[in-house]
């Protein structure tokens, strides 16, 4: 990675020079440490280690990285996602934002994060947290959050579906996003209660199906309160069925969701590849913010990984070759993904990897990915 310099990168999401080579250093920092841990970034900073340690703590102090993350949203996506994931924080016992997690053991909070789809993985947009602990501190709620995070995007979102996980099928919101006049589409948790579906007539609807199966339930109420479309599929091979609720055609609400990026597995980049769990901020406006940059840096790699995984393991496609669409590299037309093309994300070979490249193939791996990223930054966006 210090073979890639991510300053111009930077400048295009702060509007300030000094900002902007701050935010540079700190973030050129968080790559070669791989952890959100500030005393592993300042130990990777110019410098003495404690100074370097000052300087991020001025930065997060002076600017807020959380105000320029919806710059990342991509207008041309067709859905959003948004998708919760648990950070432990084993040893926080007095830190006031960690609560308990679903377990009510693990110590720790959620990070909802909404991200638009981006080969594979997901570019992030916007960012809430809560735990257990600031939903008693402010006598607030799961729901009240959600609320709150889905208020945060709603100008972004626009006309696009947003697509939730199986944490998000209760009533209340539901009612609420249909009150917010928002599409979604959202996986059904059957759980050991599964919730009643009735039809037009307040005939109760079955949720059976089989193996290989397709079954369309169009114009239900979930519950009998919510309006909504019902579909669900079993796909050969797979344990169990999965059921999908929508207020689109329940086709297309089916389709969105199976061409759904995992933004799990950003998710995994984000732990795994840049130390996301061990941030160790004792106030929850400072954490927020670390992760925001953190966000903003992964998807700097994210774009300039994926430019090198393409230039490194895409395969040349001969005249005479019939290649599925599927099999294409993304944005392209005379290159085919290879194995390790399908194996490696651009992330980890951008970070894990080794490899040697002359200065002109470094070149112009790096100003296609800047141009790639000054693009999405600079492209007017619903405000």
């Amino acid at each position: 990675m210090n073979k890639f310099t991510i300053l111009e990168f930077v400048r295009a999401i702060f509007d300030e020079e000094e900002t902007a080579q701050q935010a540079a250093e700190i973030g050129q920092a968080i790559l070669a440490a791989r952890s959100l841990r500030m005393t592993d970034i300042a130990s990777h900073m110019e410098g003495n280690s404690a100074a370097a340690y000052k300087r991020i703590q001025r930065f997060l102090k002076r600017n807020d990285p959380r105000q320029v993350l919806g710059r990342l949203y991509q207008p041309d996506a067709e859905f959003m996602i948004g998708d919760p994931t648990e950070i432990e924080r084993a040893q926080a016992w007095k830190t006031e934002y960690v609560g308990t997690l679903k377990d009510g053991k693990t110590k720790g909070f959620w990070a909802l994060v909404f991200a638009t789809p981006y080969r594979g993985r997901a570019i992030p947009c916007g960012l809430v947290t809560y735990s257990s602990k600031t939903i008693a501190t402010n006598m607030d709620s799961r729901n009240r959050n959600h609320f709150r995070a889905f208020a945060s995007i709603q100008d972004l979102l626009g006309d696009k579906p947003l697509v939730l996980d199986r944490e998000f099928s209760y009533l209340e919101l539901l009612t609420n996003l249909i009150n917010e006049q928002l599409k979604f589409v959202i996986r059904l948790n059957l759980g050991s209660h599964p919730p009643k579906f009735c039809d037009l007539k307040g005939k109760d609807v079955a949720l059976t199906i089989s193996p290989g199966q397709t079954v369309i339930h169009p114009n239900v109420f979930y519950k009998g309160k919510v309006y909504l479309n019902l579909i669900g599929r079993w796909k050969e091979g797979f344990s169990e069925p999965l059921w999908v609720i929508t207020n689109l055609k329940a086709e297309e609400g089916l389709r969105i969701y199976y061409c759904r990026m995992k933004i799990e597995e950003s998710f995994k980049d984000l732990k795994d590849l840049l130390g996301m769990t061990k941030l160790m901020n004792l106030k929850q406006d400072y954490m927020e913010k670390m992760i925001a940059l953190l966000l903003l840096i992964f998807s700097i790699g994210l774009l300039l990984g994926e430019e090198l995984r393409d230039f490194l393991y895409a395969e040349p496609i001969a005249a005479e070759d019939q290649v599925p669409t599927k099999e294409l590299v993304p944005g392209t037309l005379n290159r085919k993904k290879s194995k390790k093309w399908k194996r490696y994300s651009g992330l980890f070979i951008l970070l894990r990897q080794k490899w040697s490249l002359s200065n002109k193939q470094l070149n112009v791996i790096y100003h296609t990915a800047l141009l790639s990223f000054t693009s999405l930054v600079q492209c007017p966006v619903r405000t």
